[in-house]
């Protein structure tokens, strides 16, 4: 059996779960989510939720992954009680991460794509309808998706292929410098532009009259699901990094640094989309086309637009493609565990076939088989539909449940597992909070997201 790796430092495990959890849910539908439901009200509620109920899921998640050593495949099977099924749940766990990369893959070949059509010009003085028609012509050519949805899956699996340490540490601590950086940069041109103000207002000055407008329920709901999503915890992407570290430092602690740079890359991104749609009187809440339709439109206005366009799309590359190298480790690490003998390098070329081959469907979804329907929907958004409003909140809610019940871990059990170590105690009053209202919150986004889904 292969000796278990280990981090190089505290800062490489914190980097690289922020890594997992920033992606394009922060820089994509934060940003859009945001300006849609009230800008900074909306804020004011996603950090609550943030703080009440994702960061306590975590610390879940991360204690499971510590206690068992073991990546979400084995975890359930080590620490729960002999005769209990809790293990089941690592089944779809698997088959989540794996149906997270058969879509997500293609999303990040499309920043690969507007990044070097920013590099040559593409996008020079072209109009807002030519700029929906290049994005149309993109997802309407099966050649140029494919190439650039296999560069995001070959990119990952090489990456990971040279080791926890060497290359998934490694190359991700110079990804989330380099992201910041970029933001930093982005964020500086968005707010000093002209007529950025009304923008910098929407997004910092709390207008609670704009929640009433969204309906207090809906965006209640928004706000509690983005924030559970944004951590990417239920599918054990916490659990395999939680299994990767020493006892040091106790793990709500680590929780509170991983949330806090996920929320400021999310609110950066923030203040880079919305202040500079303000500026040219594009609406911040235009909806998931607002990334490769609407902001393009907004650069080509922007003086040095092709400049910040390639920027923007760099740092968009280096969000979503640590998401990318984050889950794949987990993939690899579940089957690790399940077949011990194989090496990692195999284990890294059968993943890359394999994901090459599933993610086909997802390509071919906007194009040959454009006719395709899954519960009305094309086959990425029925596949994110599985992810993030199915297995995502179960899978929470089960970490949460495990943890807290008798017949599962148990309580007694994740505190010590949680507070062993330096900083940040889990506090021992939250037993019934986290067994009663944390589960409810749960189901309530899991039933809002059918409702949203079949009935909107």
């Amino acid at each position: 059996m292969q000796k278990r790796e280990t981090f190089g430092s505290r800062l490489g495990f914190i980097l690289i779960s922020a890594g997992c959890a920033i992606g394009l849910g922060n820089v994509w539908r934060f940003p859009y989510i945001t300006g849609k439901y009230g800008g900074a009200a909306f804020i004011l509620l996603y950090l609550a939720f943030l703080l009440f109920f994702g960061i306590p899921v975590m610390t879940m998640e991360f204690s499971v992954g510590r206690a068992s050593r073991r990546s979400i495949s084995r975890s359930f099977h080590e620490l729960e009680p002999k005769g209990t099924k809790w293990h089941f749940w690592s089944f779809f766990g698997i088959a989540g991460n794996i149906i997270l990369m058969m879509f997500y893959t293609t999303i990040a070949g499309w920043m690969f794509v507007y990044f070097l059509k920013y590099v040559n010009g593409s996008f020079d003085h072209m109009s807002a309808q030519q700029v929906t028609a290049s994005f149309d012509a993109l997802t309407a050519d099966p050649v140029t998706m494919t190439i650039a949805m296999a560069v995001s899956v070959i990119l990952g699996f090489a990456v990971c292929s040279f080791g926890v340490k060497e290359g998934v540490e490694a190359v991700n601590k110079k990804m989330m410098a380099l992201l910041i950086i970029l933001m930093a940069v982005l964020a500086i041109r968005a707010i000093t532009l002209d007529g950025a103000q009304e923008g910098l207002k929407y997004f910092l000055i709390p207008d609670f009259s704009k929640i009433v407008d969204n309906g207090v329920w809906n965006v209640m709901y928004q706000a509690m699901s983005q924030a559970f999503f944004t951590l990417s915890v239920g599918m054990g992407g916490m659990a395999i990094f939680g299994s990767y570290i020493g006892k040091e430092h106790s793990l709500l602690g680590e929780s509170i640094h991983v949330a806090a740079l996920d929320t400021f890359v999310a609110l950066c991104s923030g203040l880079i989309v919305i202040p500079s749609c303000f500026a040219f009187g594009v609406d911040p809440g235009s909806g998931p086309p607002l990334i490769f339709i609407t902001l393009p439109s907004v650069f080509e206005q922007m003086p040095g637009g092709r400049f910040w366009g390639a920027l923007f799309f760099l740092f968009m590359i280096f969000a979503a493609m640590s998401t990318v190298i984050g889950v794949m480790e987990n993939i690899i690490s579940c089957f690790t565990d399940l077949f011990p003998n194989l090496s990692r390098k195999k284990m890294c070329l059968y993943g890359t076939i394999a994901l090459l081959a599933l993610s086909m469907p997802t390509v071919l979804g906007f194009n040959l088989w454009s006719d395709v329907q899954l519960l009305g929907s094309n086959i990425l958004d029925f596949e994110d539909f599985l992810v993030s409003n199915n297995i995502l909140p179960i899978g929470s809610c089960i970490y949460v449940l495990f943890c807290c019940l008798k017949n599962g871990w148990g309580w007694d059990n994740f505190m010590a597992e949680a507070n062993s170590g330096n900083g940040y105690k889990f506090p021992a009053w939250a037993r019934t909070y986290c067994t009663i209202v944390i589960p409810i919150g749960i189901v309530a986004i899991l039933i809002m997201g059918y409702i949203t889904k079949f009935f909107a």
